[in-house]
């Protein structure tokens, strides 16, 4: 009989030291603090080893749809382990799970989108984006369009291609990147760049900075454009009313694809399947991840568009790409069931009619709170802006650190806030239950008190 060593949360810090390299962190900075150890969940709560319990506003890493403990994931997961834990794609191959999912994908997908190719993450979706969009011209005799444009401040993941795609300069920085045949764009982020435009005239003006990117590359060198309906990494950017009906008018004019990074607004986000449906775009091809499994195992794909696919298909010849996980079974067989979930417990209308409502109308009274500059969102996602001046948007001196102070004392008070920079975000589990969601905003405020009073900022009693 096996004795289970139980380990305390200061020997499980320890090694966590010793061995553990995080990703994105600070080593040396993690390791003076000491890691924050998540034993358990359930639903929307998380608890560490030392019995705190935390509402987790951002479902994961923007993952756990279906929220936390569905032991229906859990159940699929072990049937399929035991019936075929896992083969390869390659070898003209397929497994069930796999072409269900791919299939259950397409029904949910734009119409004009039927076809999947399977990866194991959003970063190796990204890496497939920019090998699919070359080849694809190659195909069609068009090698010289290799050119992908992405924006400022997008993520795309941490791989060399995904971080080239995206266009955060700290990831640059540090890698050499972007790689060659990848140009940026402006960002469309009224509130930290509009100046004195109006949101509307902003978003035109951001939006035409896709054409004289086209203009200035050349057309026959621009093979796509890529972007996320609503920047989540960056800050959840929301793009104002006027950018993607200019984005649409621009792409009509020019023979080039369209990219839309699924990963965090796919499966249920922003109150439609997917954030291309809640804007009403037409992609080539849409990376997803995290949500597709609710993260309880590791899955992405590329849905691909009918101009696409059929390029791929009826040329023929081998397409020189893939991974040993492309189409994992027991990961296909859990996300299968999770978008079996998400449909049957009309989890995604759900979101649409009550808990999306709810939440941005509770996020709304936080503006009222004077660190406040502005508080965003669409479905359920959330972004606060904390400011020094609400009248001119003026920030605090030294950049992250309202944040980072918020971002703590949201911890402090039982609640899982991201901070970037000086702007708090949230993305909380699909599930969440409107007296959840008051507990989140009652959280958030107290946050915000204590930021304040850590600031020098005077702030009123009144709770929301």
């Amino acid at each position: 009989m096996t004795t289970q060593i139980t380990y305390s949360t200061a020997q499980l810090q320890a090694m966590d030291h010793a061995h553990y390299l995080h990703p994105f962190t600070d080593h040396k900075d993690l390791g003076a603090k000491g890691t924050r150890i998540i034993e358990r969940a359930e639903g929307v709560y998380l608890w560490d080893s030392d019995g705190n319990k935390v509402l987790d506003g951002m479902a994961g890493l923007w993952c756990v749809n279906i929220g936390y403990g569905r032991t229906e994931l859990a159940d699929a997961a072990y049937k399929q382990m035991l019936e075929l834990p896992y083969y390869n794609s390659f070898f003209q191959c397929a497994n069930p799970p796999a072409v269900k999912l791919a299939s259950a994908i397409a029904q949910i997908a734009p119409e004009h989108m039927n076809h999947v190719f399977f990866t194991g993450s959003g970063s190796e979706s990204n890496d497939t984006v920019l090998r699919m969009v070359r080849r694809y011209w190659d195909l069609k005799g068009k090698p010289d369009k290799k050119t992908i444009i992405g924006r400022i401040n997008g993520y795309h993941g941490s791989t060399v291609a995904g971080a080239s795609l995206g266009g955060m300069s700290a990831m640059h920085e540090q890698g050499d990147l972007p790689i060659p045949g990848i140009v940026h764009i402006p960002q469309p982020y009224w509130f930290g760049e509009g100046g004195d435009m109006t949101p509307d005239e902003f978003g035109i003006w951001a939006a035409q900075q896709l054409e004289a990117k086209i203009q200035e590359v050349g057309e026959d060198k621009v093979a796509a454009f890529i972007a996320e309906p609503i920047q989540g990494a960056g800050g959840v950017i929301i793009p104002p009313d006027t950018y993607w009906p200019e984005i649409k008018r621009i792409l009509a004019r020019h023979e080039i694809l369209l990219v839309i990074d699924e990963v965090i607004c796919g499966f249920g986000r922003t109150g439609e399947w997917f954030g291309s449906q809640h804007y009403d775009l037409k992609p080539d091809l849409m990376p997803i991840a995290k949500g597709m499994t609710s993260g309880y195992l590791p899955m992405g794909g590329v849905i691909v568009g009918e101009r696409v696919a059929q390029t791929l298909i009826e040329h023929g010849g081998e397409f020189f790409h893939g991974y040993t996980y492309s189409g994992h079974p027991v990961a296909a067989a859990v996300g299968l069931k999770n978008l079996e979930i998400l449909r049957d417990e009309k989890i995604v209308d759900y979101v649409k009619e009550k808990a999306a409502p709810y939440l941005q109308s509770k996020i709304a009274q936080l503006a009222e709170h004077p660190l406040v500059g502005e508080v965003r969102g669409v479905g359920l996602l959330g972004a606060i802006e904390l400011v020094s001046n609400k009248a001119t948007r003026e920030r605090f001196a030294e950049k992250g650190m309202a944040g980072s102070i918020c971002r703590d004392m949201c911890v402090r008070n039982g609640l899982v806030m991201r901070a970037v920079g000086d702007t708090m975000i949230m993305s909380p589990p699909l599930i969440i239950k409107p007296a959840e969601i008051d507990e989140l905003v009652t959280k958030a405020w107290k946050a915000l008190d204590m930021t304040a009073e850590q600031l020098g900022v005077e702030v009123s009693p009144r709770q929301p």
